[in-house]
């Protein structure tokens, strides 16, 4: 097929409908360009449970060993165990996956070795030209020494290798519901709380890419409802949803009350400082609660605060040498995890600081969670910079209200802040609200919306 990659490569990885927008012949292309790119001479490659991925990756193998390169295929996979591989064996590496979206897509993260991010600015851009070239051209000529595709099991390395980072063994018996939406944590997760003193309670476990219960898409509450209620039904603990890779984590309290993930972000952030001899780097993007910040300076630490996405959040994490780093959308970064993300590992704080204490989820996560914040809101809009440059007006010469522009524009003041932000690819501005109670929250968030549905 002749390749139109506009809508296929995004700013930070490979992403379309199979196979219409792609299919095996564009991922062997895509193998191959990678390890031009890369100048890899070995990588490895994993997949998620989609009923393309076996396949796609398979041709991304081909493609790369004939242009010369040594294949590990670790098989199924989450995207964490992928960043776990690349980072363990120092190679780079290549995931199959779409994540969250719907069973007809999938896609390809890449990274190069030790979990460096490869997005647009690190070799994805040329990444595209090479397979829009080839996918018209024909494929390169293949390599003198074509390279080899072995198979190697990493579940179990992964698994001793986060648990080497959180120790949950002596933590009181916990009873835990998960859900793993028919994904890949159904995979990793009954591996990594082998031996712990947790009563799992599995809710969709079986890996089905066609996602038959829900979307493997934790951000979205409806599909929370489920585990929610498994979480009262069973009396448990504490509830954790995985996306469709399981490289994010929710977390749902002893009430079937989803805890916000910038409380997650506070409470992990206080256990790695603690690790780290109270002193360190934390990363933020600015649509994460202020709770974040000052809670990082409570212990000892120094938040930085970047734009929303994990291409920046990665970036800050390696110019700093910060120990950890969290975002909204539930995505956790660790300094011993080669700054990558892993929700599992999160998880694991999570269940370390609750089963080290006494207190119910709930109690433990309201000293992280101290102000009322709107959540994400979409609103369609004709001309997103017509929309900005009004709510920039009608803020500008407010007294106490400062504006910054670090990722769409902030409004703030002593009291509350919102961010609007345009999306990059649908006509949408997202509109982030927070206030020190719900009644300030409510007003902001109103009058933001007010001007911005105009």
């Amino acid at each position: 097929m002749t390749a139109d990659l506009s809508q296929l490569v995004k700013a930070y990885d490979v992403r379309g409908v199979v196979p219409d927008q792609w299919d095996e012949s564009l991922a062997e292309l895509f193998g191959a360009a990678f390890v031009q790119v890369t100048g890899a001479d070995a990588l490895v490659t994993g997949h998620d449970m989609r009923p393309s991925s076996p396949g796609l990756a398979a041709a991304f193998a081909r493609g790369a060993a004939r242009s010369g390169a040594d294949v590990t295929e670790i098989g199924l996979c989450s995207t964490d165990q992928l960043y776990y591989a690349s980072g363990a064996f120092g190679l780079p590496g290549a995931m199959f996956t779409a994540s969250h979206n719907p069973a007809r897509y999938n896609g390809i993260k890449m990274c190069r070795a030790g979990a460096a991010p490869v997005g647009q600015d690190t070799g994805l851009t040329r990444i595209r030209e090479l397979v829009e070239e080839w996918s018209e051209s024909g494929a390169p000529a293949p390599a003198a020494r074509p390279g080899t595709v072995t198979r190697r099991d990493t579940l179990e390395d992964y698994a001793a290798h986060l648990r080497s980072l959180v120790d949950v063994t002596s933590i009181r018996r916990l009873k835990v519901v998960v859900d793993a939406a028919n994904g890949m944590g159904g995979h990793t997760v009954p591996t990594v709380l082998a031996g712990l003193p947790v009563d799992l309670v599995p809710l969709y476990f079986e890996l089905d890419g066609t996602f038959p219960h829900h979307e493997a898409n934790p951000l979205d509450p409806a599909n929370l409802v489920d585990l929610c209620e498994r979480v009262r039904a069973e009396g448990a603990d504490l509830g954790l949803a995985f996306d469709g890779d399981a490289d994010r984590c929710f977390v749902v309290d002893e009430r079937g009350e989803p805890v916000s993930p910038s409380a997650i972000t506070a409470l992990v952030a206080a256990r790695e400082l603690a690790r780290h001899g109270g002193q360190g780097a934390v990363i933020h993007n600015l649509i994460t609660s202020r709770s974040v910040p000052e809670v990082v300076r409570e212990n000892g630490g120094t938040p930085v605060r970047t734009r929303v996405g994990h291409s920046f959040i990665k970036a800050e994490m390696a110019s700093t040498g910060a120990i950890f780093g969290g975002e909204h959308s539930a995505h956790y970064y660790f300094k011993d995890f080669w700054n990558a993300d892993t929700g599992m590992l999160a998880a694991l704080h999570v269940l370390a600081a609750l089963g080290g204490q006494d207190e119910p989820l709930s109690a433990l996560v309201a000293r992280y969670d101290r102000y009322s914040g709107s959540g994400e809101i979409n609103s369609t809009v004709e001309d997103q910079a017509v929309r900005v440059a009004a709510i920039r007006a009608a803020y500008a010469d407010r007294p106490g209200v400062t504006l910054d522009d670090l990722d769409g524009l902030t409004v703030s003041t002593a009291d509350w802040w919102f961010n609007v932000r345009p999306s990059n690819t649908e006509p949408l501005l997202r509109l982030n609200a927070e206030a020190r109670d719900e009644a300030t929250m409510a007003k902001v968030r109103d009058e933001a919306l007010a001007i911005i549905r105009a």
